[in-house]
């Protein structure tokens, strides 16, 4: 009885959700068409023409010779009226309704019918019904019969049983392909086959450890299908992008999710009113799990062009230069546009290299990616600003962008025009200030009449004491103490042009700068709120740091070269364990459903004190 209520006043919010919505949306003429998406051969079902316009006549129906029209049309109207702060509105629908059965199954389409409203003609939406055969199970007599193999939309009938079998609940884990490329991506689906109306009480997904994981953004619904000869109640409730991180053998465990089916259980006294008032329904709890799939990941060829940054997919790319003139001290903007399907936002960017009297920023980067089934594509838009300080003729070389393409099983290298620069001398007011030094020199004046002579006798130069001070031990001193200065500032600067030519090493040194720079940036975004972001800008920032830090291209960056280069480089497996759990936090954060700001702030302070530990590894 409670359930059977429960399940009422539901239906009613429903409608009356449905009905408000359907407020919003009545400025204009809709004539819309509706009807399941899939039934069971032998079964009646409902074609329904809906318009939300008065003075509706001569509807057309479609060819419906593929199924039996049992009754129809039936017309019926509702009428609504509510009044929201004050403002009074009222809605207006009827409803044209068939009822008809299959001929024969297959999958067929139901073309747009039509009406006429004030001397206008208006067509709905066509449809797509696929018809099942009957469940194997159907007409076997004894034993448990799903409402959905009967052809019900509801829960299936136990003969007083408190258990569900194993083939009347389960949740699959369907994986597209089991053999990929490293960085390659992976289409994962999690799919719920039930007999009964069922509930998923407590989802735990395996853990994708080896992978990094784009979710799809889905809107799961319930359709009938035919599976192993049953027909089922059938709902897609997650997918998943996964992009392997290193090559061989990974193995994806299994999922755990405690469901609840709403049986309904056929009561000994057979009473009528049971059936009716919904006494004849039972919650039966049973844990569902998926088996565990290994994915053979092979690694990328050798070969890699210089270009290849770790892109994996399909791109193309298109570079362009904001003005090919330009004065000193004004930016000059190249940007570059990836456009693919792939691993677009893990990619590296491409690198542009400016004139070297330039002087070079950070690169902007915009992102518009979709994750949908057939993987993530969309466009990486990169702006690079340098300033050019001196005037003069300048090429930028041709940018180059390469990617391995894993249809073709080979590297592909996407290639721009050199770009022709010339700069001309800007204002002298905005010069800057290593150009200020050059300025020009001026005779020294002197104005009004304090004009003084030219003295011919030898200077000496006192202090304001009136001591003599050419020859003095403060004049020697201050030799000393110059000539000291510039030794110091020579060897110095011979350190750094040599420790410059090292790449490796200016990599390594300037890691924990430029690694405090993107967490200041991951720290914007945890107090501006933009959770997914975050967790992007921290992976990318300890991504980068470890290579950078443990010198690793970024073509070769996988988990398991960084643990092995962290244990070359002295990091205890406390510390190796705590960068991976990051990473794994990060790349998981989409599986919850809401994560508190003191969380964000766990993560950002286990981060940076992560970090700090590393570089105390390089003092000691």
């Amino acid at each position: 009885m409670v359930n059977a209520t429960k399940q009422l006043i539901l239906f009613l919010a429903l409608w009356l959700t449905a009905g408000a919505t359907h407020l919003v949306k009545a400025n204009g003429v809709t004539f819309r068409a509706s009807a399941p998406s899939a039934v069971v051969m032998g079964q009646q079902f409902q074609l329904t023409y809906t318009v939300n316009t008065e003075g509706a006549s001569s509807l057309r129906t479609p060819d419906l010779s593929d199924f039996e029209v049992l009754m129809g049309p039936s017309s019926s109207v509702s009428r609504s009226m509510q009044i929201v702060n004050g403002q009074m509105s009222s809605s207006y629908s009827q409803t044209f309704t068939y009822v008809l059965m299959p001929k024969k199954e297959g999958t067929f389409n139901i073309g747009p019918g039509s009406i006429k409203i004030k001397n206008a003609n208006y067509s709905s939406n066509s449809l797509v019904i696929k018809v099942l055969p009957p469940d194997k199970a159907g007409s076997a007599g004894g034993g448990r019969s799903g409402g959905a193999a009967a052809g019900a939309a509801g829960a299936g009938t136990s003969q007083g049983s408190t258990s569900v079998g194993a083939n009347e609940l389960f949740v699959r884990m369907n994986v597209a392909n089991r053999s990929v490329y490293e960085q390659e991506g992976i289409l994962v689906t999690f799919k719920i086959y039930s007999l009964y109306d069922v509930d998923l009480d407590d989802i735990k997904f395996p853990e994708f450890e080896g992978f990094l994981a784009q979710d799809i953004e889905l809107n799961p619904q319930w359709t009938l299908e035919n599976y192993n000869g049953r027909n089922y109640r059938t709902a897609v409730f997650k997918q998943t992008i996964l992009y392997p991180q290193r090559s061989g053998k990974i193995t994806i465990g299994s999922g755990r999710f405690d469901a609840i089916a709403h049986v309904r259980v056929k009561q000994r006294s057979g009473s009528i009113f049971d059936e009716l008032m919904g006494g004849g329904y039972q919650d039966i709890r049973k844990v569902l799990t998926t088996s565990p799939v290994t994915i053979d990941v092979k690694p990328l060829p050798s070969g890699k062009p210089e270009s290849f940054n770790g892109a994996v997919g399909g791109y193309t790319m298109k570079a362009t230069i904001n003005s090919n003139q330009a004065k000193t001290n004004e930016a000059v903007t190249v940007t570059v546009t990836l456009t693919g399907n792939g691993n677009i936002k893990l990619a590296k960017n491409p690198t542009v290299t400016f004139p070297n009297d330039f002087e070079v920023y950070d690169p902007k980067v915009e992102t518009n990616i979709r994750t949908t089934a057939s993987g993530s594509s969309g466009t990486k838009t990169i702006e690079y600003i340098a300033i050019p300080r001196y005037a003069g003729d300048f090429e930028i070389p041709a940018i180059r962008f390469s990617y391995f393409d894993p249809r073709s099983g080979s590297y592909k290298t996407l290639t721009s025009e050199p770009f022709k620069l010339h700069v001309e001398k800007g204002p002298e007011g905005a010069a800057s200030p290593a150009v200020s030094n050059y300025g020009s020199q001026e005779d020294v004046k002197y104005l009004s009449k304090d004009i003084r002579y030219i003295k011919t006798s030898s200077p000496h130069f006192v202090n304001s004491r009136g001591d003599i001070f050419f020859g003095s031990f403060t004049y020697v001193l201050a030799y000393v103490l110059i000539a000291l200065l510039f030794a110091v500032f020579f060897v110095i600067y011979r350190k750094q042009m040599k420790e410059n030519a090292d790449l490796a090493f200016v990599r390594t040194k300037r890691a924990n700068k430029v690694a405090l720079r993107r967490l200041k940036t991951a720290e914007k975004l945890m107090k501006e709120g933009r959770k997914e972001d975050f967790y992007d800008e921290i992976f990318r920032t300890l991504w980068g740091y470890l290579s950078d830090k443990l010198n690793i291209p970024q073509a070769d960056l996988t988990r398991e070269n960084v643990g092995n280069e962290l244990a070359t480089f002295g990091a205890d497996e406390t510390l190796a364990k705590d960068l991976m759990q990051i990473l794994d936090t990060c790349e998981f954060a989409r599986y919850a459903p809401s994560q508190a700001s003191d969380t964000l702030d766990t993560l950002y302070r286990q981060t940076a004190d992560a970090i700090g530990r590393m570089e105390n590894l390089t003092k000691h």
